[in-house]
């Protein structure tokens, strides 16, 4: 296979170019699309070349988006939860006087849902029907509760209200392929200042939206509660199912979160395996820490 989207003409003629001169023989040319040839023959493409069409309005029915919301719930996973088994954070209430949401994904679902989400990259914003993180947690408190939204709050906005607590909602931009490649593996700015800036003046839940573990040691003193809740997808709601306690944790680490990423590479049973938190970790609620 070759995955050439753009410049597929200089491709053929340089491939072309090469049969000619002997440097790729035609058995090799011929090898490759037998093999091609022999799956699509196998698949029934030749008799059946489109799509069948029948169950395209099932796409996006509510039933599938239950499912969706149940695999968001069973996929987040419980990192921090107080400081001391007899302080827990989690569950929050949904009665409470004021709650601040902040953070760059709290209500944005292209970033929620990631790349390979309606375009190649994903994107920002509402790329295509579903709940924010932000909308669920509106439609879960009591409706006596206001919910403040800001992206990036200044300490004036948190003196000026007096908030219950605060969810922090922050990660890692969409990407796919190689454009997520980088050496550093940090959230999307401002994520970082939006941690210290509210996380210093309320109790704060942080939810790490990420496609892989990424750099929160340095801020893991200041929050109350940590959630890595991966690429959850359109159905923001199964976050708050479980933030405000319809539903347990039950999510475990598929893989090692490091401290920092001078450890890198490092996995389970290495001799310098020191991570913030080890394979397969993953709290419930009222577990012992």
């Amino acid at each position: 296979e070759v995955m050439v989207p753009f410049n597929y003409t200089e491709f053929i003629e340089d491939a072309t170019s090469l049969v000619n001169k002997r440097i790729i023989s035609m058995s090799r040319i011929d090898d490759a699309v037998s093999r091609i040839l022999r799956v699509k023959f196998t698949m029934g493409l030749f008799e059946n070349p489109l799509a069948d069409l029948s169950f395209a309005d099932q796409l996006g029915k509510k039933e599938h988006r239950e499912l969706a919301r149940e695999a968001v719930r069973k996929s987040l996973v419980l990192l921090k939860n107080g400081n001391t088994p007899n302080q827990q954070f989690l569950p929050l209430p949904k009665k409470a006087s004021k709650i601040l949401v902040a953070g760059s994904h709290a209500s944005n679902l292209g970033y929620q849902c990631g790349g390979w989400s309606i375009q190649w990259m994903g994107g920002s914003g509402d790329i295509t029907a579903g709940t924010t993180i932000l909308d669920a947690i509106k439609s879960t408190v009591g409706d006596a509760t206001p919910v403040v939204y800001s992206e990036n709050p200044d300490d004036s906005l948190m003196k000026k209200n007096e908030f219950s607590f605060a969810i922090v909602v922050v990660g890692e931009p969409p990407y796919a392929e190689t454009v997520g490649d980088n050496t550093d593996l940090t959230i999307l700015d401002p994520g970082p200042d939006t941690i210290r800036t509210v996380c210093s003046a309320l109790k704060c839940a942080v939810v790490v939206v990420s496609g892989r573990p990424v750099v929160i040691e340095p801020y893991l003193p200041l929050m109350e509660a940590l959630v890595a809740a991966w690429l959850p997808g359109t159905e923001g709601q199964g976050i708050a199912d479980v933030l405000f306690g319809d539903y347990g944790f039950t999510g475990k680490l598929s893989r090692t979160w490091f401290k920092s990423v001078d450890q890198l590479p490092m996995n389970f049973g290495d001799p310098h395996y020191d991570p913030l938190f080890p394979l397969g970790f993953g709290l419930a609620i009222n577990s012992s820490q």
